[in-house]
Order: structure tokens, then C-alpha cells, then sequence
């Protein structure tokens, strides 16, 4: 799980940091608000993702994890593509597939807490005398 997280937070990273070139060559910034969530939601946070998982590496061999990873890399794409697209052509009607991919990332969040705080408590202990 390390692993995975870590190679697609590198390619949020790029996405990111070319979507900020863009809108700084352009000097249009009406995509500020996708740009910043591709470089937290997918640089930042899956990388913290990555090492977290690192520490705890029982928490990242569990069903958990997985589901964590998937919910987040199928919500957060279509969460900011159909965020881009609505500020693009300024038509609102795809805000459900917005909700629908926010709500994704928040319960993939919320089943990594769940997921930390079960085996991290028990690794600690077992680690230190």
C-alpha cells in the first residue's frame, strides 16, 4: 500500500504543478480550486497516506487499505474532472457525479481513520517495552 500511494501521489504532484503552470502562463485562475485540491487531496494526502502506512504497516495489509486506496483514487478523479468540466462550461449539471465523488473520498477517509486507529495501537504496544 505504501508503494501504490506513493506513486500516485508523484503523479498528482505532476498534475498539479502543471495545472498551476498553465494558469500561471494563461493568467486565468478559475481552476484555483481544482488545482489546489489535486495537489492536497493527491500529492499531499496520498503521500501522507504512503508514509503512515509505512509506520503501520498492519494497517496497510488490510482489506481496509484497499478499499481506502480505491475509494479515494476513483473519487478524487471524478470529484475534480467533473469540478473542471462545471467550471469549464460553466453548466452545473454534473454536480451530482461532484457530490458523488467527494462522498467517496470522505468515506475512504473516514474507513482509513477506522483503519488507523485499530492497528496502530496495537503495533505501538507490541513495538515498545
Amino acid at each position: 500500500m505504501t508503494s501504490r500511494f506513493l506513486k500516485i501521489a508523484v503523479v498528482y504532484f505532476v498534475i498539479g504543478i502543471c495545472m498551476g503552470l498553465y494558469m500561471g502562463i494563461v493568467q486565468q485562475f478559475q481552476y484555483t480550486t481544482v488545482h489546489a485540491h489535486i495537489n492536497l487531496l493527491g500529492w499531499v494526502s496520498m503521500s501522507l497516506f504512503g508514509i503512515i502506512y509505512y509506520i503501520y504497516p498492519t494497517a496497510s495489509q488490510t482489506k481496509l487499505a484497499s478499499i481506502h486506496f480505491w475509494l479515494h483514487n476513483l473519487g478524487l478523479p471524478i470529484m475534480q474532472g467533473t469540478l473542471f468540466v462545471m467550471i469549464l462550461t460553466n453548466n452545473h449539471s454534473l454536480v451530482l457525479f461532484t457530490i458523488i465523488g467527494s462522498i467517496m473520498v470522505v468515506v475512504g477517509a473516514v474507513l482509513f481513520m477506522i483503519n488507523l486507529f485499530s492497528h496502530s495501537a496495537n503495533q505501538a504496544s507490541s513495538s515498545h517495552p
